[in-house]
C-alpha cells in the first residue's frame, strides 16, 4: 500500500490506525530483507516477531501528531517504520529466558521459543541498528531534521530516561515493595519514553514550534503513562486470547504493577485521572486535536 494512504481524510480512529499499519506494514516489508538472503535464521526471526500483528501504536502516533501540525504524510513514514523496529526488538528482548522468559507474543511463540536465544537476541540487535539507519537515510527529511529524530529515538530507548532504563528498573523492583512515585517512573521509562520520542517526532518533523511540542511532550508523557495502566489492567483481567500473550505474567513474577499496589478499582479511577489530564494537555495547539484525543480515549477503553 502507497505511504500516501496516512493522507486520505479519517472516517474514524479504527479506519486511521488500519491504514496506518498497512502503509507501515508495506515499508517495513521493503526495508527489512528477505528471509532467504542470509543470514537466513536471522532474517526469518525479525520477520516472524515484526509481521506477527501488531498494533503499530508508536508509528500510529508518530504519523497522528504529524499529521495534526501539518507534515507531508510521506516525510513520516520512513520514521514511523523505525519506531517500530526498535519496538519489536524491544518485545523480541524483553520475551527472553533472562529478562520476562515469556513464552507466547502477539498470539504466538515468541521469538526465542521459536528460533533459539541466539538468534532472537541478533534479530532485536539487528532490528535496532536498521531503525537508525532507516532515518539516517531518509532522503525526504533535512539533514538537521534527521539528526533530531535520531536523537529523539535513542533517548526514548537508552538510558539513562528511555526504555532500557525503564526495563532494568523493573526487574530491580520484582519480589519487592515499591511505592507509587517509583512505580510510576518506572511505567515513564520503560513504556513511556518510546511513546513521548514517537509523538514528539512527529512534531520535529512538521516543524512545530516550542509551545507546541511542550504540549505534545505533556500529552504524550500522560498518554505512555495511561498506556501501561491499562496493560497493568489487562493483565490481570484478559484473556490469552484477548492479549495475544500470557495474561497474570506480572502478578506470578511477582511485578510492580498498578493492580498489585492499589487494586483493579482505584487503578480504574487513575487511569481516568490520567486521561484527563492528557486531553488537557492539548488544549493551547492551535490545529484540531480531535485525532490526538480520540487516540488517548482509545487508549482508555482498550482490552487488548
Amino acid at each position: 500500500m502507497p505511504s500516501e494512504v496516512i493522507a486520505e481524510p479519517i472516517a474514524n480512529l479504527r479506519s486511521f490506525f488500519a491504514d496506518c499499519r498497512a502503509a507501515v506494514d508495506a515499508e517495513l516489508g521493503r526495508l527489512v530483507p528477505a528471509e532467504e538472503v542470509r543470514p537466513s535464521s536471522v532474517h526469518q526471526a525479525i520477520r516472524w516477531s515484526l509481521f506477527a500483528g501488531g498494533k503499530r501504536f508508536r508509528p500510529a502516533l508518530l504519523v497522528a501528531v504529524g499529521r495534526t501540525l501539518g507534515a507531508a504524510p510521506a516525510d513520516l513514514l520512513l520514521s514511523a517504520c523505525a519506531f517500530e523496529m526498535i519496538h519489536t526488538y524491544s518485545l523480541i528482548h524483553d520475551d527472553l529466558p533472562s529478562m520476562d522468559d515469556d513464552d507466547l507474543r502477539r498470539g504466538r511463540p515468541t521469538c526465542h521459543v521459536r528460533f533459539g536465544e541466539a538468534t532472537a537476541t541478533l534479530a532485536g540487535d539487528a532490528l535496532q541498528a536498521l531503525a537508525f539507519q532507516t532515518i539516517s537515510e531518509d532522503e525526504l527529511l533535512p539533514a538537521e531534521v534527521r539528526v533530531q529524530v535520531i536523537s529523539e529515538l535513542a533517548r526514548g530507548a537508552g538510558t539513562p530516561l528511555g526504555m532500557v532504563a525503564g526495563q532494568a528498573h523493573d526487574l530491580e523492583a520484582e519480589s519487592r515493595d515499591v511505592d507509587g512515585n517509583e512505580l510510576e517512573g518506572i511505567h515513564q521509562l520503560k513504556t513511556g519514553a518510546l511513546i513521548v520520542a514517537a509523538a514528539r517526532s512527529g512534531a520535529i518533523i512538521a516543524r512545530a514550534d516550542d509551545a507546541t511540542s511542550a504540549a505534545i511532550t505533556d500529552y504524550a508523557s500522560g498518554l505512555g503513562l495511561l498506556f501501561q495502566i491499562t496493560d497493568d489492567l489487562l493483565d490481570v483481567t484478559a484473556t490469552a486470547q484477548d492479549l495475544g500473550k500470557t495474561p497474570g505474567k506480572d502478578a506470578r513474577a511477582q511485578k510492580a504493577t498498578y493492580p498489585a499496589l492499589y487494586g483493579i478499582e482505584a487503578t480504574r479511577q487513575h487511569a481516568l485521572e490520567i486521561h484527563e489530564k492528557t486531553t488537557t494537555a492539548l488544549k493551547d495547539i492551535q490545529p484540531s486535536t480531535a485525532l490526538l484525543s480520540a487516540i488517548a480515549d482509545f487508549i482508555l477503553q482498550r482490552n487488548a
